[in-house]
């Protein structure tokens, strides 16, 4: 049986077709997604690496067609939602995030309104490379617990001991002294 989210086509012939794609995959078959995931999740000390990562689900749906009163702009609208896993900033600790993408792109060339333009390496394309693209697009440059507090129970660096010291602190009595 044929996947069409890894068929290669021409972006016309999607949208001529009306295509649907429902997705429901893993983050292990989105080579882009799964390097960079792997690529954050590196900073962490083996044992703090989540086994089952790669099994987190992809879910969403892809929808092909012309843009409205056009029948040569192909189109694709759609949303994507998973969970990865990533490290928070604050806290240096393994924590789960969501990712949503809403897509609106035109598979052309030029500059359209209300569009965002997907420009095509190739002639025809395969929807499983702009799914692992957008999540990817998804991701935050720093990721961080929603709230401060989640970083609270992780921070296991022991409390810098006060500086109990004042050099100056007999000054004041030396200088009256010699007054």
């Amino acid at each position: 049986m044929d996947n069409p989210l890894r068929d290669r086509q021409t972006p016309n012939a999607l949208a001529a077709s009306q295509q649907v794609i429902e997705i429901s995959n893993k983050i292990s078959d989105f080579e882009r997604l799964s390097a960079a995931v792997a690529a954050d999740l590196a900073a962490l000390d083996s044992a703090k690496v989540p086994a089952d990562w790669r099994e987190s689900e992809v879910f969403g749906q892809l929808r092909f067609g012309f843009a409205a009163g056009t029948s040569d702009l192909p189109l694709l609208e759609g949303e994507l939602k998973t969970r990865v896993y990533a490290v928070c900033q604050r806290c240096l600790q393994p924590m789960q995030l969501e990712l949503e993408a809403q897509l609106k792109l035109l598979l052309a060339e030029g500059e359209y309104d209300d569009f965002e333009v997907w420009e095509l390496e190739h002639e025809t394309l395969e929807a499983a490379d702009v799914v692992d693209e957008v999540l990817v697009m998804a991701m935050p440059i720093s990721a961080l617990h929603a709230d401060a507090e989640c970083c609270v129970e992780f921070d296991d660096t022991p409390a810098a001991p006060k500086d109990t010291t004042r050099p100056f602190a007999d000054l004041r009595q030396q200088m009256k002294q010699k007054q």
